[in-house]
């Protein structure tokens, strides 16, 4: 399996995180990706640096009013006086259907819906190569590679098509969507991450060509809270195009194998031409966040169901945090999926 990742996406180090009010030591940390580039190349996977592909993939994805957003607010942002080192925002509008606002602070808000996703001046150059790692992996697969492997960080899929949050600030498994779909009818993507992918169902929710399938900690008192039950089902174009799977908190590998069965059922009824998976590993037992309690066999496990669909799959990197399993679930879901995608 092929691997994608640029030194470039260890450049973004933000700092602050608020938990429950609280401030915190941000836990989406650079020193991730050498956890999990450990646990890839024991996995068998040799890394390779993506090509730079340009803005057009993030732009099939993304408005052009956020991308300018990213690429410039940080330098905007320290124009301000007595303005904090990285930029968060103050406020959140009720609604943004109106006018767009002019300066930094507004647009801070409009685009950024928590403050877990502070920006400096690194980290739009982290964004677009971690963006380029799920391009040149979706380049590969439509290329013929029966899988890819992106390592992606920032993650992605808390990012709306305008708007940051939980960490995220480009959609990496929907930009590695959009390049399958150039020559696939249809995908599918299956996100397995601790939190529900709620910026990717936010982007493909009114269309029918791509369906969203998440397995996740119940949000009714997890985050993302407002996103991921099991009524949302897409809308016009996109209703029954979208299925969440939400899981009691601490739910072990049983259960979670009982939801990818359903999950699984529903993406071979799609016939999709290609997958997209977001894999998240911070469903394991010892993640900081405490919202599962999947083991590091039972990625094997889960890697193992997904791979006998036997579809041109992009793997992309979301969750996971600083844990001394990292590494291991890591390769523990990689050689899973490697073994049983080539049976």
């Amino acid at each position: 399996m092929r691997a994608y990742f640029a030194a470039e996406q260890k450049l973004h180090d933000p700092k602050t995180f608020l938990s429950s009010g609280a401030p915190q030591p941000n836990p989406e940390q650079p020193a991730r990706v050498d956890r999990l580039l450990e646990g890839a190349r024991k996995a068998g996977l040799a890394i390779e640096r993506p090509h730079d592909h340009g803005l057009g993939p993030i732009a099939a994805v993304h408005t052009p009013e956020y991308l300018d957003f990213l690429q410039h607010i940080y330098q905007r942002w320290r124009r301000i006086e007595g303005a904090s080192e990285e930029v968060i925002p103050n406020i959140h509008p009720l609604a943004r259907d109106g006018a767009y606002p002019a300066s930094a602070v507004g647009q801070a808000g409009y685009h950024m819906a928590d403050t877990s996703a502070p920006m400096s001046a690194e980290t739009w150059e982290s964004t677009y190569w971690s963006a380029m790692s799920a391009v040149e992996a979706a380049a590969a697969v439509a290329g013929g590679a029966p899988a890819a492997y992106a390592l992606c960080r920032p993650p992605g899929h808390h990012a709306f098509a305008d708007v940051a949050g939980g960490f995220c600030f480009v959609n990496n498994a929907a930009v590695a969507a959009q390049v399958l779909r150039r020559s696939a009818a249809r995908v599918a993507i299956l996100d397995v991450d601790l939190h529900h992918g709620n910026g990717t169902q936010g982007i493909f929710y009114a269309r029918s060509d791509v369906l969203t399938v998440s397995i996740h900690a119940d949000p009714v008192r997890f985050y993302p809270f407002f996103w991921g039950h099991a009524d949302e089902r897409g809308e016009g174009p996109g209703l029954g195009y979208n299925l969440n799977l939400p899981l009691p908190r601490r739910s072990a590998d049983a259960l979670f194998l009982e939801a990818l069965g359903a999950a699984l059922r529903r993406i071979r009824a799609f016939a999709p031409d290609a997958l997209v998976i977001a894999l998240g590993l911070d469903a394991h037992e010892s993640d900081p966040f405490g919202g599962l309690s999947v083991t590091t066999p039972g990625f094997a496990r889960i890697a193992e169901a997904i791979a006998m669909l036997h579809l041109p799959t992009v793997i992309v990197q979301e969750g996971g945090y600083l844990s001394e399993e990292l590494s291991a679930n890591l390769t523990s879901f990689l050689t899973g999926f490697g073994g049983a995608h080539r049976q």
